[in-house]
């Protein structure tokens, strides 16, 4: 998980699954408010989930981090990050 967190050269990062409802929303909220992400899937990544459960915590998807700053800030799913963008 840390090196999609070093990398990522956008304003948000997120982890996802193929067929996901809140993963969806969560991308257009973000293309709506004009802001870039970096999409990951669980799918096509062999343990990353697990890694990325065991980090935060947080067991649905998405799993949404904003990497705007020097740190990055775990925010949680699809809720959550229309919360914290609003």
């Amino acid at each position: 998980m840390q090196q999609w967190l070093d990398s990522c050269e956008t304003d948000f990062l997120f982890f996802t699954q193929t067929v996901c409802y809140y993963c969806t929303r969560a991308k257009n909220f973000l293309d709506a408010k004009g802001l870039t992400y970096t999409e990951v899937n669980f799918d096509h990544e062999g343990d990353l989930r697990w890694e990325v459960v065991d980090a935060t915590g947080h067991r649905t998807v998405p799993v949404c981090f904003d990497v705007r700053g020097e740190q990055p800030i775990f925010i949680g799913g699809s809720d959550h990050l229309m919360d914290y963008v609003a």
